[in-house]
């Protein structure tokens, strides 16, 4: 089985042997690919949709991991009971419903010990989140697949070494920053870029709304910049 750049990626970053549930797991690629290359030792695929999970349960049965893989129609992970998983796996969805499944079953939630989360979108608020439910970032990782930027968040719950809290950490990520990863500068030059675009067009069409907008894109350029400061260190 290949993955997509994107789902290998997520998959890197579970720590392995550990219970995952799968939340999402649409057709279970990536529940039977941790079972087949050890990264789990059980999987709770869970699905809010019938006909992706019935096609999960063709392909679990197909791979001959029935036992290892349970099956489960769920909305989120409020049909996950305690201690059935060590890891919450949350990919390709928006943030704010990462969000909101992550608060859909909080007597759950107290005993996971790792989340790893892929948002599509809403990433910022998804870090801030996490801290607030009392989760520690403890790495990221970016890649870009077919033309398109994803970010993978890994928390644990662990007591942090230092405080995350810096704006253009929870903006672009404090690991990435650090470590001066190349598909973020990419995309930081790309969003300096647009900005400085919509700041010209702004510009030849004065108004009192188009200033308040251009007001706006200078402070997230100004974030921008200093996230790019980063590479010059």
């Amino acid at each position: 089985m290949q993955l997509s750049e994107r789902l290998q990626t997520v998959v890197n970053m579970i720590t392995k042997g550990g219970k995952v549930a799968d939340i999402g797991c649409d057709h279970a690629y990536l529940s039977i690919y941790m079972i087949k290359h050890q990264i789990a030792e059980s999987v709770i695929a869970m699905d809010v949709n019938r006909g992706p999970l019935e096609r999960a349960r063709d392909n679990i049965r197909k791979s001959g991991y029935e036992n290892q893989i349970n099956v489960r129609l769920s909305d989120g992970i409020k049909e996950l009971n305690v201690g059935e998983a060590d890891t919450l796996l949350i990919a390709g969805m928006g943030g704010g419903l990462i969000q909101k499944i992550l608060s859909g079953n909080p007597e759950v939630l107290e005993q996971i010990q790792e989340l790893v989360l892929q948002p599509q979108s809403e990433i910022m608020e998804v870090r801030r989140f996490v801290e607030g439910i009392g989760f520690t970032l403890v790495d990221e990782n970016m890649v870009i697949d077919e033309g398109k930027y994803y970010v993978v968040l890994k928390a644990k719950r662990v007591v942090p070494q230092e405080t995350y809290n810096n704006e253009v950490y929870y903006r672009y990520g404090k690991f990435l920053l650090e470590k001066k990863h190349l598909c973020m500068f990419s995309f930081l030059k790309q969003e300096e870029k647009k900005n400085l675009a919509i700041i010209e067009s702004l510009e030849k069409h004065p108004s009192d709304r188009n200033e308040k907008t251009k007001e706006k894109i200078r402070k997230d350029n100004t974030y921008c910049r200093e996230g790019l400061g980063y590479y010059d260190m």
